[in-house]
């Protein structure tokens, strides 16, 4: 199965909405910036009928080095997960 390109994308939104390409990638990369900038600030940021981008803090744990299978700790970290909206995943499944 192929996959959409960012230009493909682009050109079919444009196509779709009768915008130029150019006005079409200007509003897609704002639209980035102003969610990650967003979830940075106040930690998630809704994006209507696909979902929800938000940061979570992951608790320091212990795991596994699958090569030896030693026990080693795996340090806190912050991390960003995707959750699909009920009406994406409706629209796609």
């Amino acid at each position: 199965m192929a996959k959409m390109t960012k230009s493909q994308f682009i050109a079919a939104i444009a196509d779709k909405t009768n915008m130029a390409k150019k006005d079409v990638t200007t509003m897609l990369e704002t639209m980035v910036a102003v969610a990650y900038d967003t979830v940075k600030k106040m930690g998630e940021v809704t994006l209507p009928g696909l979902g929800k981008l938000v940061k979570k803090h992951r608790a320091e744990r212990m795991g596994r080095n699958p090569a030896t299978g030693q026990a080693i700790k795996i340090p806190a970290k912050t991390v960003v997960k995707f959750r699909v909206a009920k009406a994406a995943k409706e629209a796609i499944l």
